[in-house]
């Protein structure tokens, strides 16, 4: 890995891109749905970029930069594609070393009880992470579970933030601020 201690706007733009091609899927190479069931276009799977380790702890870098540079140490994910994301920013060499959690769905019923795991402290602010931010329904979500959990969100970073979606828009009038690599304003997936 280069030194990317001094991650510029073109660096950036350019992880981006590299992130987007290798997440990219097309209906003309499988069939695939929105929530609905209904055929779409294209979807971006950001695990497939994020579990195959040449671009994982890149990503885990810059973001992990971009939080320190908010005086952030703690993150927490919700749903399955931030798993990778969080592993990701915790192994981010650095100082303060992050610490990391995941939220349920809902409480777990036996063992520890918890609804939120990991070694985090409600003592200090986390952000959400997660791949994508769309109508940002789901985030808000993860963070009243969060809250009523205890815990003080700051924000939400992500990889792509859909841009017609409004999600942004939601989370910034909970007085959350919003952070993503990329801001998608296609529909096409052009």
């Amino acid at each position: 890995m280069s030194d990317m201690s001094s991650t510029t706007y073109n660096g950036l733009v350019d992880l981006g891109r590299r992130l987007y091609e290798a997440a990219l899927v097309r209906s003309d190479q499988e069939e695939i749905t929105d929530p609905r069931g209904q055929p779409i276009g294209w979807l971006l799977d950001t695990r497939i970029p994020m579990l195959s380790g040449h671009l994982m702890p890149e990503v885990g870098y810059v973001l992990g930069e971009r939080l320190r540079a908010k005086n952030v140490d703690q993150v927490v994910g919700f749903g399955f594609g931030s798993y990778a994301l969080v592993a990701s920013i915790v192994a981010a060499a650095g100082h303060p070393p992050f610490m990391g959690g995941f939220v349920r769905e809902e409480r777990k019923p036996h063992g520890r009880k918890r609804l939120v795991e990991g070694p985090i402290t409600r003592e200090r602010p986390v952000v959400l992470i997660d791949d994508i931010l769309n109508s940002g329904r789901s985030a808000l979500r993860a963070v009243a579970l969060l809250q009523q959990d205890g815990f003080q969100v700051a924000g939400m970073m992500c990889l792509f933030n859909f841009a017609w979606s409004g999600g942004r828009g939601r989370l910034e009038e909970h007085g959350l601020w919003v952070d993503s690599l990329l801001d998608l304003n296609l529909r096409d997936g052009e």
